[in-house]
């Protein structure tokens, strides 16, 4: 590891103290002139450090640059060898996932961006992905499943990201069918899951879950309605490197024994879809039901005016305001 992100890491590890210069020299077994250089380097970065005599270096409470070295404290044992890279701008996270597992990186691999230029949504749509304030990240997973868990994949990230919030934020969010996740009737976070089918075999291959928060952003009049930042809404102050780790170790968790479903019930106690009047866009037309389950497959189970029920497992749905009579 490069001098500068060994001396970011030791940093890390250390914020709530200072730590010497000739600490950091003797754990790292070069000269304190060469730490001096490091520090440099990364303050040059943006990274802000406290330097103060006979007590050394200390990171800034107020610096929240994604790094490697910033999530590993906050990651499970057993994650922290994983493949995580973190890039200052990319296209999409998703594009590069996928390229990551056309190249044969493993389970658990992880690509996250500090801004996106060409972010992507559901639909087709762009993602806001701004510097500085968001968190973009996409998992290369291989779940050993056929296609038609892929929704269930999908249902099972949703819930991972709503643990991860709760377990850093102590915030209680819930979930739109199908990988929307809402705080105080704002959208917070959006998941976007691609998945790469062998035809021969109808198994899955891989699966790139892509996940956008939006921790720090700044929306539009015309978008402040509905769209919200997760910061605000924080009792304690995190950094975006304490969620990722946290949106790692759960999502990595819940892969373990996916199929189990154990997750569903808690999928269904977050959703604020369920007992809804709703419409969902299918062949470019609209369709009104009531959303009344979900079903083992991560699919949502709907029931038309006319009795007829039918499982959706892709589409856009939207919560009817006015109460079904």
């Amino acid at each position: 590891m490069p001098l500068k992100q060994s001396v970011l890491q030791i940093l890390e590890s250390n914020r709530s103290n200072f730590i010497s210069g000739e600490q950091i020299a003797s754990d790292l077994a070069v000269s304190r002139a060469a730490v001096w250089k490091a520090i440099k380097a990364l303050e040059s970065e943006g990274y802000i450090i406290h330097c103060v005599t006979n007590k050394g270096y200390q990171l800034s409470e107020d610096n929240d640059l994604i790094s490697k070295e910033g999530i590993a404290p906050f990651l499970k044992e057993n994650y922290r060898n994983n493949n995580i890279i973190v890039y200052k701008t990319i296209g999409s996270t998703n594009d590069e996932a996928k390229l990551k597992a056309l190249e044969a990186y493993p389970h658990g691999s992880v690509i996250i961006a500090e801004t996106q230029t060409k972010g992507k949504g559901r639909m087709g749509r762009s993602f806001h992905s701004p510097a500085g304030t968001g968190i973009y990240m996409s998992f290369i997973l291989r779940p050993k499943t056929d296609a038609s868990n892929a929704v269930l994949l999908t249902t099972a990230a949703a819930v991972a990201v709503c643990r991860a919030i709760k377990s850093a934020c102590d915030i209680k969010t819930k979930i739109k069918w199908l990988n929307d996740i809402y705080y105080n009737d704002k959208k917070i976070c959006g998941i976007l899951s691609e998945a790469v089918t062998n035809c021969e075999t109808g198994m899955v291959e891989s699966v790139v879950v892509g996940i956008g928060i939006n921790f720090k952003t700044e929306f539009s009049d015309d978008l402040k309605e509905t769209a919200g930042s997760l910061y605000s809404c924080v009792k304690q102050p995190i950094t975006r490197n304490h969620l990722i780790a946290e949106v790692i170790n759960r999502m990595l968790d819940i892969c373990e024994n996916f199929m189990s479903h154990e997750f569903l019930s808690e999928y269904k106690e977050d959703s604020f879809v369920i007992g809804q009047d709703i419409v969902f866009l299918r062949n470019n037309l609209w369709h009104e039901a009531k959303a009344i389950d979900i079903a083992n497959n991560g699919g949502l189970v709907v029931q038309y005016e006319n009795g007829q029920m039918e499982t959706l497992f892709s589409g856009e749905i939207t919560v009817r305001k006015k109460k079904r009579k």
